[in-house]
């Protein structure tokens, strides 16, 4: 009883969505690049227009108002010809963004040279992202890793219901339908880290199922790529060792893998280097020792209709698995 009342009541350090706001209109791709200058011409157009409408709904109101005494005014000639170029102008504009945005699109979704593989694989689920690489063997969950400078064709699919992949600085967003396969180009001129989330309501926890893309350097990236090849370390301490044996002989392993033990299920989120991770819960929480171990104790408490069940465990199992998870960066 003791631990669910300090789980209820301790604060937990949870994402902001500051950073995701902050992103909306920056741009570091081409892709990017490309929206922003449609929805600027467009937020330009509609503010003349908006303005042009206003101001001669006031003159009209002025003018024409009628008070008392007032007598009848006889009725004016039609102005033909102002329609007629009100008409001609509306179509024009409409035309216009029109092409603008057919040519944005057709763009930006130029197919790539045939035959040519995708380099990242992103698969939704309810709710977090499962990334693979495919040329390099390498499986993570939730935050994306790129190299700054070269554009990546990359695949889209969902495991379960309709989810869809958008980070506003990286360019379009792109349904991921169960059954369909989506590809989208992603590039990213300079480091640095661009939040997003999933823009398609998805279920109960939709809200919390964020995007992190970490944009490195290529130097940087091949030793990120490097680090995540490397098997699971070996606990070095004999509360870790403990957690790694209980982490084998409960169900974890029937959902989770661990590359080097026992453990190679791909239900749930690869987990053999967690804690390398910022985040945890599809972007929710801070990852840090207090809110991994609250998670393996009640997942249901941390994030309400998360496939993953509460398990009945001792504080010392809790603590030790939360341990052993901890050491895996």
């Amino acid at each position: 009883m003791g631990l669910f009342l300090r789980l209820a009541f301790r604060k937990r350090e949870r994402v902001s969505m500051n950073t995701i706001l902050n992103n909306i209109f920056q741009s570091v791709s081409e892709d990017a690049d490309t929206f922003n200058r449609l929805f600027y011409h467009f937020l330009w157009a509609a503010g003349i227009v908006f303005l042009l409408v206003m101001g001669a709904t006031v003159y009209v109101i002025l003018k024409f108002r009628v008070r008392k005494f007032t007598k009848a005014l006889k009725p004016e000639p039609k102005m033909q010809w102002l329609e007629r170029a009100t008409i001609f102008l509306a179509s024009g504009i409409i035309l216009l963004f029109l092409a603008l945005t057919i040519m944005a699109v057709t763009d930006i979704q130029r197919q790539p040279e045939k035959g040519q593989q995708a380099d990242i694989v992103i698969v939704g689920h309810q709710w977090w992202w499962e990334i693979r690489y495919p040329e390099e063997w390498v499986m993570v969950a939730n935050e994306l890793h790129i190299p700054t400078g070269k554009r990546l064709w990359v695949r889209l699919e969902s495991a379960d219901v309709v989810h869809d992949w958008y980070v506003p600085a990286l360019g379009r967003k792109a349904d991921m339908v169960p059954g369909v396969t989506n590809y989208i180009w992603m590039q990213a001129r300079k480091p640095g880290v661009y939040e997003g989330a999933c823009n398609e309501y998805c279920g109960a926890q939709h809200a919390w199922m964020r995007i992190r893309v970490v944009a490195h350097s290529p130097q940087d990236f091949g030793q990120w790529i490097n680090s995540q090849q490397e098997l699971a370390k070996t606990p070095s301490s004999a509360i870790a060792e403990k957690g790694k044996a209980l982490f084998e002989e409960k169900v974890c392993g029937n959902c989770h893998a661990i590359r080097g033990t026992k453990a190679v299920a791909t239900v749930g989120p690869d987990l053999t280097h967690v804690a390398s991770r910022k985040t945890l819960l599809g972007g929710k929480y801070e990852n840090n020792f207090e809110n991994l171990r609250a998670w393996i104790a009640n997942p249901q408490g941390m994030k309400p209709g998360a496939h993953m069940p509460n398990f009945i465990m001792t504080e010392k199992e809790i603590d030790a698995i939360a341990a052993y998870l901890y050491t895996l960066k």
